[in-house]
């Protein structure tokens, strides 16, 4: 490779990789735990959803709402969670106008979202099978959906901007991480490419410290190329798919985004005018779910919708997904008119695969390793994993590299605080996430603002703290300290508060209880022997400033 390409490779991969460090270590870290999402949120409401049997009781589920609602025309919306147990039920005011009086808006607000506030007439919760419950979607408001939403800094959302930015600002910022993470993953290879073979396996740990973080960045960053470009792509498709489509919607679809959208299968047009006669019949949703379900053997119920209900006009609608072991592509769809049980629309989710299921499905299950059930997304862990270490070596490697005589005292200043902060924040979030699980178990009640508060607030006094000592060093042994005392009192607090203890867990199988209990166990061992390492064995790490 001659110079000039090695420097241009050089410079993009080093700039591109030290911008994004931060947030990208934060997508990396909370992604790979969202691994576990539905186990998260099992271990911190302490019911296990695997060793729980359930129905989806559709029928008590709209009862439960004609005892407090007038139901007449309404509309339903039906959004199941990934593992079945639940679902996000959106009600509408009715269509009926002597039943729902229409409400003014004010000057410049918009309608409610999917997770906004109901307007009295409306409402918008989270309802479980297992239990019967339901809460509002900040009471039901856990870990697992914390963390899944802190990997594409949802969070950030919140932030007001000064000016409109076409998307949501927390999106909008993941999708730019993610963009320049594929550059700095392209810039990488193409810097190794020569020695891509020689030093596959090259690490030397007794060498000096650029030597072994230059070591650690590339071996393991090679290795775990594939994965870590899979989820660039993937994450670049799914946040900020609005910017990749928005060329398309001009010029083929003349600005029309719904159309487009309803196209690629986003959105469908399901308006139904409603025409004020009562149906005469009523409908058993339990019997017409798992009819569908028979006829689409080995698919799960996505999504459900009902139009104008008890109106002569009634449609439901119903959404499945192949059980990806069985079936890697596909969706299904069908629309049924309930006044003669008229099929209007079908669509297969085993027969009917087009080509934008096989794209959109190809996307999504390599995003989340869905599709292989825990050993896969065991694997998809501890890649993630290593993506982290690749992130901090590389880091490292920028310190180092500049910490040179020949550097100007206040740069090397700079870098040091760089990195010194860029550590910090890295490293603060283990403990930190061990500390939030622990108070979500000892706390009465919890919601959105508390786990907000718990692991924001936490994460800037512990960040702090750790950029106040001003040494990498000791900041590496308060950490990994920090996560092995926190990481064991995870399944402690678990045990205590619940009774739930991991040989209960395990005796009873419900093993995404025990897993949980189980991950942090081997955290908190595995930074328990890396203390002990570097304590014993680590070599004193000073930068000249």
């Amino acid at each position: 490779m001659n110079q000039r390409r090695y420097n241009i490779y050089f410079h993009t991969h080093t700039i591109s990789g030290i911008i994004i460090a931060v947030l990208l270590y934060v997508i990396f870290f909370a992604g790979t735990l969202s691994f576990f999402k539905d186990d998260i949120s099992a271990w911190q409401k302490g019911k296990s959803v695997v060793a729980t049997d359930y129905s989806q009781d559709y029928n008590y589920l709209i009862d439960s709402l004609g005892s407090k609602y007038n139901l007449r025309g309404r509309n339903f919306d039906f959004f199941l969670l990934k593992q079945g147990h639940g679902t996000y039920v959106n009600m509408s005011t009715s269509q009926d106008t002597t039943i729902s009086k229409p409400k003014p808006k004010a000057e410049g607000q918009q309608g409610r979202g999917r997770r906004g506030r109901d307007d009295g007439d409306s409402a918008y919760f989270l309802h479980f099978f297992t239990d019967k419950t339901q809460s509002s979607y900040a009471e039901g408001y856990d870990m697992g959906e914390f963390l899944y939403r802190l990997h594409f800094l949802a969070q950030l959302n919140q932030v007001p901007m000064p000016i409109r930015l076409g998307a949501p600002f927390g999106y909008l910022l993941a999708g730019i991480v993610s963009f320049l993470f594929l550059f700095a993953l392209i810039t990488g290879l193409l810097l190794h490419w020569d020695k891509i073979k020689s030093n596959f396996f090259l690490f030397r740990p007794w060498s000096k410290w650029k030597t072994v973080w230059t070591d650690m960045h590339t071996v393991l960053g090679i290795i775990g190329f594939p994965f870590q470009l899979v989820f660039a792509i993937t994450g670049v498709v799914l946040i900020v798919n609005f910017f990749i489509i928005s060329p398309f919607s001009k010029l083929l679809y003349v600005g029309e985004d719904a159309k487009l959208y309803q196209d690629l299968q986003y959105n469908r047009e399901m308006k139904v005018d409603y025409i004020y006669r009562p149906l005469d019949k009523t409908v058993d949703f339990n019997a017409f779910v798992a009819d569908w379900q028979q006829q689409w053997n080995g698919s799960k119920i996505s999504r459900l919708y009902i139009r104008n209900y008890m109106d002569e006009s009634m449609e439901v609608i119903i959404e499945s997904k192949p059980d990806s072991r069985l079936n890697f592509a596909g969706s299904g769809y069908a629309r049924v008119q309930m006044k003669d049980g008229k099929v209007l629309e079908t669509k297969s989710p085993n027969y009917d695969t087009n080509h934008i299921d096989r794209v959109k499905s190809l996307v999504y299950h390599l995003h989340f390793g869905d599709f292989g059930g825990r050993p896969l997304r065991i694997v998809f862990f501890l890649l993630g994993l290593t993506g982290c270490v690749v992130i901090l070596s590389g880091i490292m490697i920028w310190l180092v590299a500049r910490d040179k005589p020949n550097i100007p005292v206040y740069k090397r200043r700079f870098n040091f605080w760089a990195a010194n902060v860029f550590l910090a924040i890295c490293l603060a979030m283990l403990p930190v996430t061990a500390f939030t699980l622990i108070m979500v178990k000892m706390l009465n009640k919890v919601d959105q603002s508390v786990i907000y508060s718990a692991y924001f607030y936490s994460w800037l006094v512990l960040s702090v703290y750790l950029v106040v000592l001003r040494n990498l060093t000791r900041i590496n042994k308060h950490t990994l300290l920090l996560s092995v005392v926190l990481c064991f009192l995870v399944p402690l607090a678990n045990g205590l508060s619940t009774g739930q203890w991991l040989w209960n867990t395990f005796a009873v199988r419900a093993y995404d209880i025990f897993f949980i209990d189980l991950l942090f166990m081997m955290f908190g061992l595995g930074c328990a022997f890396a203390y002990y390492k570097v304590k014993k064995d680590g070599k004193a790490f000073k930068v000249s400033v």
